[in-house]
């Protein structure tokens, strides 16, 4: 059989450079795909707007500040609701991933909870939270329970304590995964977060698109889900920048 050369061998890495060009085309050539299908007539403008009216209805709420402020109050709930479900979440998985007994305990209601209907709920953090936490619990258990056992009895072997091994074996082992699931977890955060800002909220993006949906403005429809986009990328950046800083020898 072949051998396969250049930057099509499995799972061998490719420069800086090359990825860095590969994912501006990419982007430069879904613009362009969305640019000619929009002007050439193809799809009406009423239901896919131009890249270019596009980007000046975000330059004209930038302008106005309906942009900012929308923006603030979305930040500020996935914000919240992310953390507040990493503080109990996180804790919860690793106990339920390192004892059987707690995890009889909390598995079965997280598995039940995390099919319930989340948007049902009203209050935007409230959405953001469980959208999040139950899933949290189960995916950090997982990664608890991927540290190998003979670590961990190397650890009792030099006399650690139940906690010790826990704080100092543990969780080291497991925290480049956790980051992982983590920066998984935030990507949701923000699906609920819209679907949180569509069903109830007077305010944030998901509001601003479905505002824009009621009177037809689709340009702000695109605008709004664009921003978000941009936003989740930029979220997904930071985990990605934090975990290669955190823990390098992961790589």
């Amino acid at each position: 059989m072949k051998k396969s050369r250049g930057d099509f061998r499995l799972r061998k890495d490719i420069s800086k450079r090359c990825y860095t060009i590969s994912m501006i085309m990419t982007f430069v050539v879904i613009f362009a795909l969305w640019g000619g299908l929009s002007g050439s007539g193809m799809v009406k403008e009423l239901f896919l707007p131009s890249p270019l009216k596009v980007l000046n209805d975000i330059v004209s709420c930038a302008k106005d500040g309906s942009l900012w402020a929308n923006m603030g109050w979305s930040i500020f709930r996935i914000t919240m609701g992310f953390v507040i479900s990493v503080i109990i979440g996180v804790p919860l998985g690793i106990l339920a991933g390192s004892f059987k007994r707690i995890d009889a305990v909390i598995t079965p209601i997280c598995e039940f909870i995390r099919y319930m209907p989340v948007p049902a709920f009203v209050a935007k953090i409230s959405i953001v939270f469980l959208g999040c936490f139950f899933q949290m619990v189960l995916m950090v258990a997982d990664n608890a329970r991927a540290v190998s056992d003979d670590l961990l009895s190397a650890s009792y072997t030099l006399g650690t304590t139940r906690f010790t091994t826990i704080t100092k074996v543990l969780i080291p082992a497991m925290a480049p995964n956790m980051m992982l699931t983590l920066r998984m977890m935030i990507g949701w955060g923000w699906t609920y977060l819209t679907v949180a800002e569509l069903v109830a909220s007077n305010s944030g993006l998901g509001y601003s698109i479905l505002k824009a949906q009621r009177f037809l403005h689709t340009e702000s429809i695109f605008s709004g889900i664009l921003v978000i986009g941009v936003l989740g990328l930029i979220t997904d950046r930071i985990f990605a920048f934090a975990i290669k800083k955190m823990f390098p020898w992961a790589e």
